[in-house]
């Protein structure tokens, strides 16, 4: 009996020392393994020749004081990080938006996270979609969606053109692009190196840097023509895309970060200019000013959740938390605000209904009216009107009410 088991006893000390070894080794070759080269091209004032980077500083991630980053991690993976609790499923009702807006008229459909369907006279928009039940490059791990998409895919109208700001799981889904390609063959506008992930996939992409600009015209092969005459608007090609710098980072697999670049868009149409954040922290918060140069916005998608990673944090340095979304707001000189990436994908500390209570707290502090910076429910469409300036009304900032969800 005694040498079974002592043979036993060897047989696991040497499938542990196999593993011990076999994860050494893994720690060598899988990091590099799975870094990839999604874009070579001249360094610039955000790219060294290898990644890109932040011209106004880098990104630092967010971990509770008198903890490190790997610490917070490891429990947030066991699921003992004491974040608050979230529901299990949010109650939707999706909405069946029309084939397209009329001319001059925009609608704008909520369907979750950072994914809006702008209906901009004639032109069907959408950002950052995302129709998976998990955020994650290994379904069904990592974040699940708690509310289901606000427009069901099959009532999509034919989509024109899809805006991705960054390759983050939760915003470059590839099998919601792969259905969207093959149904609609829709124009796919990001920023350098996106395009290498999407071609992998078979879906095809134009990658502009930041500062660049294209047209529907141009995208459609009709020349470098900035506006055109259409027969019908429902396929009119006559809008301008221009991406533009906002303050993130890009991974796939870990090691390949900043591999490819992130931005934001403005998108410019018949009925107006269309304001897409993507996924940003505040960096040096000028970027919006540049935005704003571009001609009036009718209408801004602006982040306000995943902006809180222990208690009381109110930004981080990649997440906008409704402070910094108010300041971007009116930066912006934006008519109109959709408050995004919140309510969807449980991605960091917060309870699921502060982002937009705080942020309502925040527009009375600047004397905004909420209407112009309204939170919707995932799948409500809002008739967006005409530019108009943002009024200001009396400033009420009750910090009490503020100190209470922080």
């Amino acid at each position: 009996m005694g040498r079974i088991v002592g043979k036993i006893v060897k047989g696991l000390g040497v499938a542990l020392l196999f593993l011990v070894v076999a994860l050494c080794l893994a720690v060598t070759i899988v990091p590099p393994f799975l870094d990839r080269i999604y874009y070579q091209g001249p360094v610039s004032r955000h790219y060294d020749g290898a990644r890109f980077f932040n011209p106004d500083g880098e990104i630092h991630f967010s971990a509770p004081p008198g903890s490190s980053r790997r610490g917070f991690i490891a429990r947030w993976l066991m699921g003992q990080d004491d974040r608050p609790a979230w529901p299990d499923t949010v109650a939707v009702k999706p909405s069946r938006p029309p084939a397209f807006a009329a001319p001059r008229g925009m609608v704008a459909t909520w369907v979750g996270h950072a994914t809006v369907l702008v209906q901009a006279a004639g032109l069907n928009i959408l950002t950052d979609p995302i129709w998976s039940d998990h955020a994650s490059p290994f379904p069904p791990l990592g974040p699940r969606r708690v509310a289901e998409p606000g427009v069901r895919f099959d009532d999509l109208p034919k989509i024109d053109l899809i805006i991705i700001s960054h390759n983050h799981y939760d915003h470059m889904d590839i099998p919601t692009l792969k259905r969207l390609w093959e149904r609609d063959r829709p124009k796919i506008i990001t920023s350098l190196g996106n395009d290498a992930i999407l071609k992998a996939n078979g879906i095809p992409s134009t990658a502009l840097d930041w500062g660049q600009s294209v047209s529907g015209a141009a995208l459609n092969g009709l020349g470098g023509a900035t506006v055109i005459q259409c027969e019908n608007y429902e396929h009119c090609p006559d809008y301008r895309v221009h991406v533009l710098r906002n303050h993130h980072w890009s991974s796939r697999w870990g090691t390949d970060r900043s591999r490819a670049l992130w931005s934001s868009f403005v998108i410019s149409t018949r009925a107006g200019n269309v304001f897409f954040a993507g996924d940003t922290g505040a960096g040096d918060m000028a970027w919006p000013e540049e935005a704003a140069r571009l001609g009036p916005i009718r209408l801004a998608m602006i982040p306000i959740g995943a902006f809180r990673f222990y208690p009381g944090q109110m930004q981080s340095d990649s997440h906008i938390g409704p402070e910094q979304a108010v300041q971007v707001f009116e930066k912006l000189k934006a008519s109109t605000a959709i408050p995004i990436h919140w309510g969807t994908f449980r991605l960091s500390y917060e309870k699921w209904g502060t982002p937009p209570a705080m942020l309502e707290l925040y527009l009375r502090c600047e004397g905004i009216a909420r209407e112009r910076f309204a939170p919707l429910r995932i799948g409500q469409s809002i008739v967006v009107p005409g530019y108009s300036a943002v009024p200001r009304g009396e400033k009420r900032c009750d910090r009490r009410a503020i100190a209470r969800l922080e």
